[in-house]
């Protein structure tokens, strides 16, 4: 029974669901058929809008076509229209830019380059398209007035505006002043900026519309001209202000060292002037005078106003020298304004060829004249090289760099300078060591008293002066040599080469002073004039760097010249033996006290005190008139010698003190031992 009305309910839900999705079935069939019937709707009137835009497209499409025709039609009438402007303009540029042209540039050269920018166009137009019009010919001279005229404001600018560079400010620019550090590095303003500005703008256009090069040759000439200029007025402002030192410098730099203050390193020295005058007047005093004041008998007397015009004209070329590095590399940076890239190097050439082979023939003079004084056997000219090669090889570096990419021949000028000094002085050098050698042995010029000899004097002094220029010397030395060891050029082989030459230069000395002693009749004079020479040249080795130079290559000079010196001294005092020798005991008997003396014995005794007396009379009269100029030898001889002579002198008096020899005993002992040492003390002075 239970299972019956479960089944009744259960097929009574079931049919309610059923009863409810045919109600949803219903609905959605309604659905659709609405949907559908939408949709034909749309589709009506989506196919009514299509037709009306068809319509609509086949009426404006002709519209559009003709419209277009139309504005291309107005266009090509605007155009010709503009053509004919353009083309009557080229008739009437002759007329319109007749007076600017006419005018010429000056003062208005933007407006002027613009009528030539017309000018142009019209000769390219009448060319292109009638070039048998007679409008052409007038454009074109037009054009080339106006081209000659730019040309001729080119020159004009550059020649009213070029100016040379005044010797003052060159001073300042390559640092006149040793010891002067400025703040700020000097600059040089060859042309006004606006001056500048239209030259650039002449010569842009010259070269791009001009086709026309002349204008680079007169660049080159006015400037060329100028540099040349600016470096002849520093040297006539050495002529006219350089002190009898030889040193010249800037007023406005002077100024500054009062006013700034000192920030940079100092630069390096351009030349010590005074190198010619510092040798003569040292060899002056030498001559004159020995090492403590006293007067020696030479009789050189150099040329002081001669030897100060050589050193301010040395100082004048070394100090031109450096203006032109500095004057060149200032030009070049101004030519690369001006100038077209591929034009610079040739015309930079061409402009400083007038200033460099100016200052390379007045080298090359210097040279011919230090080669005329060397065959007059004055070497001393040869001084005047040294701080020219010494600076021209300092600033060799500088020129190089200058003279990049200019012609070989340009390039060379200097190298070959260089050698020819190299040459020269080498040459100098060699025969002042065979002149030191060869010097002739003339009695009338040899020292009275044995002081120094002048060659001596030379010799050292011309040496001494090597000590400035050390480096340059060594390698003008080692330019003559020929061995791979010279091809290394190095400071230690031109070093080693420097101190073997003057090492030759003292060996050839020492054997001329040995050959000219032998003039003297007295060994002891020739003793004291080879001591007074050694003396000298060793004392002077010392008191410079010789001496460092001489041990290079002799590591025991200064012991054998004071062997020399020794030997010397001993060879002197041998000539005091005959008078020692009366005051020995040798061929003498003994004699005894009291007892009485035979004639002979007395007259032995006499002959010992008048051989004494005499000998020493005789000897302190000749060696009085003799010179030791250096003192402390002086002293020292003097000191040995009184030792000596003295203690024998004692000794023979005490040994004779009490026999009785003679009735005038006055008359033999003549004198007491402090005098005979006063008399020894007065020897080697002429003064006493």
């Amino acid at each position: 029974m239970i299972l019956n009305q479960d089944a009744a309910a259960r097929k009574s839900e079931i049919e309610e669901k059923l009863k409810q999705e045919q109600e949803t079935l219903s609905f959605i069939r309604e659905n659709l058929e609405k949907s559908d019937q939408l949709t034909k709707g749309m589709v009506s009137i989506l196919s009514s809008f299509e037709s009306r835009l068809m319509q609509l497209e086949n009426s404006i499409i002709p519209v559009h076509k003709q419209t277009e025709n139309l504005q291309r039609l107005q266009d090509n009438v605007e155009k010709t229209l503009y053509s004919l402007d353009h083309v009557i303009s080229y008739y009437h540029v002759a007329k319109e830019t007749d007076k600017i042209i006419r005018e010429g540039p000056t003062g208005r050269l933007e407006e002027y380059l613009f009528c030539i920018a017309r000018i142009q166009k019209a000769v390219d137009f009448f060319q292109d398209n009638n070039p048998d019009s007679p409008d052409l010919n007038t454009v074109k001279a037009r054009f080339e007035k106006g081209k000659e005229l730019l040309e001729a404001e080119f020159r004009s600018l550059l020649a009213r505006y070029s100016k040379p560079v005044p010797p003052i400010l060159i001073l300042d620019l390559i640092g006149g002043d040793d010891d002067l550090e400025t703040q700020e590095e000097v600059t040089l303003e060859h042309l006004p900026e606006a001056v500048l500005q239209d030259i650039i703008c002449i010569s842009g256009w010259l070269v791009e519309y001009g086709r026309n090069q002349d204008f680079m040759n007169v660049y080159f000439q006015i400037r060329s001209n100028q540099l040349d200029r600016s470096i002849k007025g520093l040297k006539e402002h050495f002529r006219k202000s350089s002190s009898s030192s030889g040193a010249v410098y800037s007023p406005a730099v002077q100024n500054k060292r009062k006013e700034t203050p000192t920030k940079k390193p100092p630069k390096r020295p351009v030349y010590i002037p005074g190198t010619i005058r510092k040798a003569q007047n040292l060899l002056k005093q030498y001559s004159q005078h020995g090492l403590d004041g006293k007067r020696g008998v030479s009789n050189f007397t150099p040329i002081e106003g001669k030897d100060d015009v050589l050193d301010i004209e040395i100082d004048s070329y070394i100090h031109c020298i450096s203006a032109f590095v500095k004057l060149a590399q200032s030009e070049y940076q101004l030519l690369t304004e001006i100038i077209p890239e591929h034009h610079q190097k040739k015309t930079f050439d061409s402009l400083i060829q007038e200033a460099l082979d100016s200052l390379m023939l007045e080298g090359e003079n210097i040279v011919s004249a230090a080669r005329r004084a060397i065959a007059r056997h004055d070497y001393s000219a040869v001084l005047a090289i040294f701080p020219i090669l010494k600076h021209l090889k300092q600033t060799k570096p500088e020129f190089d760099q200058v003279l990049q990419g200019t012609a070989a021949s340009t390039k060379n000028k200097l190298p070959t300078l260089i050698t020819s000094m190299e040459t020269t002085g080498a040459k100098a050098l060699e025969e002042f060591a065979d002149s030191i050698k060869n010097d002739p042995d003339k009695e009338y010029n040899m020292p009275k008293d044995g002081t120094v000899h002048e060659l001596t004097s030379n010799a050292i002094l011309f040496l001494q002066q090597l000590l400035d220029f050390q480096e340059t010397a060594g390698a003008m030395l080692a330019s003559q040599e020929t061995s791979s060891s010279a091809n290394s050029y190095s400071s230690e082989f031109s070093r080693k080469l420097l101190s073997t030459y003057i090492c030759k230069v003292l060996g050839n000395l020492q054997l001329n002073l040995l050959s000219k002693s032998k003039v003297y009749e007295d060994t002891a004079l020739s003793a004291i004039f080879l001591h007074n020479n050694y003396n000298y040249i060793l004392k002077s080795l010392q008191k410079s760097e010789l001496i460092q130079l001489v041990s290079v290559t002799q590591k025991k000079a200064e012991s054998s010249y004071r062997e020399l010196i020794e030997q010397q001294i001993q060879t002197y005092q041998r000539s005091w033996f005959k008078v020692i020798e009366y005051l020995t005991d040798r061929n003498m008997p003994v004699f005894q006290p009291g007892v009485k003396l035979k004639d002979k014995e007395r007259q032995m005794i006499k002959d010992k005190f008048k051989g004494f007396n005499d000998g020493l009379e005789e000897l302190c009269k000749i060696q009085k008139v003799w010179a030791i100029p250096d003192k402390e030898q002086r002293d020292a001889i003097r000191q040995a010698q009184k030792k000596i002579v003295t203690e024998a002198y004692r000794a023979f008096l005490q040994r004779f003190a009490n026999i009785s020899f003679t009735k005038n005993p006055e008359k033999y002992h003549k004198y007491k031992p402090e005098q005979v040492e006063d008399m020894i003390e007065k020897l080697f002075d002429t003064s006493a």
